[in-house]
């Protein structure tokens, strides 16, 4: 979406446990700053549950080896850093141009106007009432002066949010940001093994139980989405990092707050291919985006959810969930977190 809106038994048992403690045996020797050792196994990966969207089945068996994730996500405070070490300039902070916004549309598409070539990004702004669920551009707005200094676009800034989750970042910013801090996004496998946090098949990261209204897993939407929200939460857009309870690893907001960008293209049916195989070990994802919904714009993967989701719209703060975006758009509930393994 370029800037879209311009426009196994006993033996089983026993490998699994040397396997883990092989892992465990490989990290670091220093941990590294804020971040949680992972120390691999094997996994069921996506879901077969009616939960799950076409593109989380089938489920199937997934190994990872041993890795350090970040145990929340980049926050304004740790952007900012990169940013004032090495003067990098943002994807939503350039002025997009008309050929590569038409290299990602469908033939026929006309050229933008040039009033519309200005630096900027999409923002989520609430509808005055209810509205056809399936036109997200009822809800999302492009927003020239929209930047992560600028969440919400012009008129807002930082103050206060420095513990808050990095938003308006491009996959390519991420990647930026995870190169200078010697890390790496996590593939897709890496970051739903993390997010279960040892809960292998269940709906959610903290379990089975659905999200409790007095006592909140997670932040996402409360209320009638997109026009109502109540925040009970206590929260109507990014949370501070840690604001709710970790995980079974020890990580904060794998479910809700911001999604994530991982390495990984985004292809469609891509479990429905591994499928009724042995294991996959270390998978990286394909050599390139497939789906047929955008075939003209090539994604990567993104996982989490945000505060937007919401049980009547999407229901997708699962650790299963998945989708795909243009890595060179922005979006205000979109963030990173970054992994780091002993190879590296």
């Amino acid at each position: 979406m370029k800037r879209t809106l311009v426009m196994l038994g006993v033996g089983f048992v026993a490998f699994a446990s040397t396997y883990a403690a092989t892992r465990l045996w490989n990290a670091p020797a220093v941990p590294p700053r804020e971040m949680v050792w992972i120390a691999g196994g094997e996994f069921t990966m996506g879901t077969d549950s009616e939960l799950g969207w076409p593109d989380e089945r089938p489920a199937h068996r997934v190994r990872v080896d041993g890795f350090w994730i970040d145990e929340h996500e980049v926050t304004n405070d740790e952007f900012a850093a990169f940013v004032a070490a090495t003067r990098y300039v943002t994807t939503a902070e350039k002025a997009p141009k008309a050929e590569e916004i038409l290299a990602q549309s469908s033939p026929g598409t006309p050229s933008p106007p040039p009033e519309a070539l200005v630096p900027g990004s999409l923002v989520f702004q609430p509808t005055e009432e209810a509205v056809d669920l399936r036109d997200f551009a009822r809800w999302w707005r492009w927003t020239p002066g929209a930047s992560w200094r600028h969440p919400e676009g012009p008129g807002s800034d930082l103050q206060g949010r420095g513990a808050h989750p990095v938003v308006q970042v491009s996959w390519d910013d991420a990647n930026a940001y995870a190169q200078w801090a010697g890390k790496q996004l996590p593939t897709e496998a890496e970051w739903e093994f993390a997010a279960r946090g040892g809960l292998d098949g269940r709906a959610y990261v903290w379990g089975d139980s659905p999200f409790s209204l007095a006592q909140p897993q997670a932040n996402i939407w409360q209320g009638a989405f997109p026009y109502r929200n109540t925040a009970a939460d206590g929260y109507d857009r990014t949370a501070p990092v840690k604001s709710f309870p970790p995980n079974g690893f020890g990580l904060f907001d794998m479910g809700g707050n911001v999604w994530e960008w991982c390495a990984d293209w985004y292809q469609r049916d891509l479990y429905r291919q591994r499928a009724g195989h042995h294991p996959t070990l270390n998978p990286t994802g394909p050599e390139k985006s497939s789906d047929p919904a955008r075939p003209f714009t090539p994604q990567r993967v993104q996982r989490g959810g945000s505060f937007l989701c919401n049980d009547s719209y999407c229901s997708r703060y699962r650790p299963s969930a998945r989708h795909g975006c243009s890595p060179d758009t922005g979006m205000s509930h979109v963030g990173f977190r970054c992994v780091k393994t002993p190879k590296s």
